[in-house]
């Protein structure tokens, strides 16, 4: 069954006076090779006297360059879009048959290709610390998908999520040391940890939309109880 919602994104900025407002760079439009499919999409700006310029950076993502020629008091940009919320199994995908085991290899063509995810930025004591008494944890052979499925029960058992208005990202080293942090913090930390055990990973962010349920389910988490939408962040291996 496809599921249509609409969402509307707004944000307002006000000065107390006219202000020069230097050209932004707008990344509120969803990727094309996005999995959530966006039949519509349109980005309104006040004031209305200005210039928008949309390109794409060389990951693919859309960007609207916004130029304002004059000085304003206030900006406003508005992002409504119609995402199609169909509902998917989130393990129905293809390994090829060198990764089916963790850990793997990456052919050497698609290794060049991958290098900028598989970069290593971090090298904690507290990161190798936690990667190491993972790994022991193990069983000796395992598939890369219960390699991630117990990854990501890792994180969720260790580190608690918390709203966090400050700006920026902590470092993984910030994180588990605190054993807390946001969406982006838990991101970051779980991109690191891939690229050190070889998988490439990139950090990622875009919309959250998250509907209640018709019905409580019988048994498993039941979710939100209205409606939601948020800006997010996850890891995309």
């Amino acid at each position: 069954m496809t599921i249509q919602v609409a969402l509307h994104h707004k944000s307002h900025y006000v000065f107390d006076r006219p202000v020069v407002i230097s050209p932004h760079d707008i990344r509120l439009r969803p990727a094309a090779h996005s999995r959530t499919p966006v039949s519509s999409y349109s980005l309104t700006i006040k004031p209305a006297t200005h210039f928008v310029h949309w390109q794409q950076d060389v990951y693919g993502n859309f960007v609207a360059r916004i130029t304002f020629p004059k000085p304003a008091k206030t900006i406003e940009i508005d992002v409504d879009l119609i995402a199609d919320m169909t509902i998917i199994n989130p393990f129905d995908f293809f390994v090829e048959t060198w990764a089916e085991h963790f850990p793997f290899t990456y052919p050497a063509h698609l290794k060049a290709e991958l290098a900028p995810f598989l970069a290593i930025t971090e090298k904690g004591e507290r990161l190798q610390a936690w990667l190491a008494q993972f790994l022991s944890s193990l069983p000796s052979t395992i598939t890369t998908t219960h390699f991630l499925v117990h990854l990501n029960q890792a994180i969720h058992g260790d580190i608690n999520y918390l709203i966090r208005l400050e700006a920026g990202v902590q470092t993984s080293e910030e994180t588990l040391e605190k054993q807390s942090g946001s969406c982006r913090d838990s991101a970051w930390l779980l991109v690191q940890i891939l690229r050190h055990v070889g998988i490439a990973a990139r950090f990622v962010s875009g919309y959250l939309i998250q509907l209640a349920a018709d019905e409580k389910p019988l048994d498993g988490p039941a979710g939100t109880e209205r409606d939601f939408t948020d800006l997010h962040a996850w890891c995309e291996a």
